[in-house]
């Protein structure tokens, strides 16, 4: 499995997303309990040494299933979570953006997953605020990212759902090591971000790589051009959708996450699935992706 670097750490390009792990709504326990420690175990058994989580996925539900099933954990696997969101008590995602929300945030992960260093963090931004709150200056959230990296307890910095100029100026403040924004074959509108990433030398990991989880939103899946690709070379309409990622910049880690040892195996094959300059033309023709914001 190729690799890129992500921060002072070089990881194979196709890693594990906990987000599925918990039950519906991303909330409570998962699915089937058993399942879920042995996709983690699995996973790591077939070459995955990036795992990325949340203390609020769940809460607290994937970090737990990822220290039972991995701690100790093996050298080379390098465990990054996201803080700047919490959990309310019917599911609902909200902004804790404060710097001592972070700081609690990163020792709540600290503390979950049974270490005393994090590989990343990312910080999420929300276009919101809570109630009652001033708007949060990225300027003082990034200083506290920081902090936390120059302490020891993060290893490098990531943003998430970030702007090209907070991507910027998150490069500038805080020399971060990744960026997770929404990029798919279908939605290629972050072209400008992950263009930045790839000429700085940092990974840019896509959520939403096979299209928005939204219902009624289009699918790459769904995609007629992906489906004959798909059929053409004998795999499935998700594998290529991961596939193209895979190829259209080395800079790019991918974290598809399932609750299914089966698509595990289907996730993880994706790192032998070759597509051809002809395949990536088909593809691409047939599919009007969303503009680059210029």
């Amino acid at each position: 499995m190729d690799s890129y670097r992500l921060g002072q750490f070089s990881v194979n390009r196709i890693g594990f997303g906990a987000m599925q792990l918990p039950g519906p709504r991303v909330m409570g326990p998962p699915r089937d309990h058993d399942e879920a420690i042995a996709i983690l175990r699995r996973a790591v058994e077939w070459g995955v040494n990036h795992i990325d989580t949340a203390q609020f996925y769940g809460p607290d539900v994937a970090n737990d299933l990822i220290r039972e099933a991995l701690h100790p954990y093996p050298d080379d696997l390098v465990l990054v979570s996201k803080v700047g969101a919490f959990r309310d008590a019917a599911g609902g995602w909200l902004p804790g953006q404060r710097p001592d929300q972070l700081r609690s945030a990163v020792e709540d992960n600290l503390r979950s997953l049974g270490v005393e260093r994090l590989g990343a963090v990312n910080l999420r931004l929300h276009e919101g605020r809570a109630p009652g709150e001033e708007p949060v200056r990225l300027e003082d959230q990034l200083a506290e990212m920081v902090a936390l990296r120059d302490e020891g307890k993060i290893a490098g910095v990531g943003i998430s759902t970030a702007t090209l100029d907070q991507v910027r100026q998150a490069i500038e403040q805080a020399d971060i090591v990744c960026v997770q924004n929404a990029f798919s074959l279908l939605d290629r509108s972050d072209a400008d971000v992950l263009d930045l990433c790839a000429e700085r030398g940092i990974a840019y990991v896509p959520y939403f790589p096979l299209g928005s989880a939204f219902p009624n939103t289009p699918k790459v899946v769904d995609n007629a051009a992906v489906r004959d690709v798909a059929e053409r070379l004998g795999v499935t309409p998700a594998q290529v959708g991961l596939a193209w990622l895979l190829g259209y910049r080395e800079n790019i880690l991918l974290i598809p996450g399932t609750s299914r040892l089966s698509h595990l195996e289907e996730n993880l094959a994706v790192a032998g699935i070759h597509l051809t300059d002809a395949d990536v033309a088909e593809l691409e023709a047939g599919i009007e992706p969303e503009p680059t914001v210029e």
